[in-house]
């Protein structure tokens, strides 16, 4: 599991007393990197029994993507598995092994887009960080997860490595079987902790909805997201970011490294505000004072120029395209008063039912899907507000809870506004 390069590693209690969790029980299995080796893999996890503890290593921040370098299972009766995925990039074998096993994974929807280029695909799946989430817990990380029901600790000091680097240091690879090695005892407890809080079948729709998730699609204008980007007021300047984005992700793609590796936001948007005029200008900027940018900063002088030669037609508009849904709740005031009003009762809603089960309101209902709800409602009752969230991927289980509070709040918010 490879957090962001950014991501500080979850903090631990410092009153715990908590039993550090250093080697694998069975010690750290030698690393699968022939096919024979996989073929002797996919005999021992066919033969292991119940579920089956999943993890994936990328390389965030170091290379394009999010392709899976190490691939960890656990099986009772089988044992741990680490496969080196940079090399072995079939595993649809391993995965028709475990037949209708059960997946374990923490944070499913970050590895299961990995494991399936791979060729591999769960016939269901448990998160725990999901579960941990239902459950109300504060801390959600697997480390905290860990630490709270089995009373062990994980160090987490490999979770932002490079793991396309070959070969893995043993201290790395002891990291990634320890990612495994409780996971289904962790699995076993959460799952009575959800039972005796009434929330099991919750837990297994949201599940089954993150093993159904489908990609995202293709972002429009991508390049807006650029960290920065908002302090470039003008036009000309938008198309500078424009032209230095895919210039960027042309190259990364290329290097197969990370964007920000290739070149930094703030150069982009440093440039993009400076508009410079020349090689020897846009060497002056102090965000492009650094070796590598310097070295490469003809090429990218290349993108900068083209963008300045464009006619104004064809500069990128400040606003973007519109996007699907409505407007930033700040203006709904003005452009319709009636949906801030239902905004503001449905909020109170939420939030009363978040306090009674103890579960974060993002888990309870997407915020777009409430906004949307608010924005388009013309009345219908019941049947008019589920039919809104079952459109925006609601659970039955989530439907079940807001669907009745919510009708009644908005038919008193309208009465009210009939009799003001």
């Amino acid at each position: 599991m490879t957090a962001s390069p950014d991501a500080a590693p979850e903090a631990s209690d410092e009153t715990s007393e908590a039993t550090p969790l250093t080697v694998p029980a069975d010690g750290v299995p030698p690393i699968i990197d022939t096919p024979e080796a996989l073929r002797e893999t996919e005999e021992r996890m066919g033969a292991g029994e119940g579920p089956v503890a999943v993890d994936a290593e990328r390389a965030s921040g170091f290379r394009y993507g999010q392709r899976a370098y190490l691939a960890q299972f656990k099986r009772r009766g089988a044992g741990i598995a680490l496969i080196d995925t940079a090399v072995l990039t079939d595993l649809s074998g391993l995965s028709a092994s475990f037949g209708g096993a059960e997946w374990v994974l923490h944070a499913a929807s970050q590895d299961l887009p990995g494991l399936r280029d791979l060729g591999m695909e769960p016939a269901s799946v448990f998160d725990t960080e999901l579960a941990a989430r239902l459950l109300g817990w504060p801390k959600v990380g697997l480390a905290a997860v860990v630490e709270r029901e089995l009373g062990l600790s994980l160090a987490k000091e490999h979770s932002a490595q490079d793991w396309s680097e070959r070969p893995l240091p043993p201290a790395w690879l002891n990291y990634a079987a320890l990612d495994v090695e409780v996971l289904l005892e962790a699995r076993d407890g959460l799952e009575r902790h959800l039972r005796e809080a009434g929330k099991l079948e919750w837990a297994h729709q949201e599940f089954e909805a993150a093993r159904t998730a489908t990609p995202n699609g293709a972002r429009v204008d991508p390049w807006r997201r650029t960290s920065g980007s908002h302090l470039v007021k003008d036009r000309r300047g938008q198309a500078i970011v424009k032209a230095l984005w895919e210039a960027r992700e042309e190259a990364a793609i290329e290097r197969d490294t990370a964007p920000g590796r290739v070149l930094r936001d703030q150069a982009i948007t440093a440039a993009a505000q400076a508009k410079p005029e020349s090689l020897d200008a846009l060497l002056a900027i102090k965000e492009w004072q650094s070796r590598g940018t310097k070295k490469r900063a003809p090429e990218w002088y290349r993108a900068i120029a083209t963008a300045m030669a464009l006619h104004e037609k064809q500069l990128p508009d400040l606003r973007g395209p519109r996007a699907d849904g409505p407007p930033p709740p700040r203006v709904w005031a003005d452009r319709r008063p009636e949906a801030a009003l239902r905004l503001g009762v449905a909020k109170k809603v939420i939030a009363a039912l978040v306090s009674e089960h103890e579960i974060p309101a993002e888990n309870l209902l997407q915020p777009n899907a409430l906004r949307r709800l608010c924005w388009d409602y013309e009345g219908g009752g019941e049947d008019a507000i589920t039919a809104s969230l079952e459109d925006r991927g609601a659970r039955p289980w989530q439907i079940s809870l807001i669907v009745p509070p919510l009708a009644v709040a908005f038919a008193e918010e309208a009465a009210a506004d009939v009799g003001a």
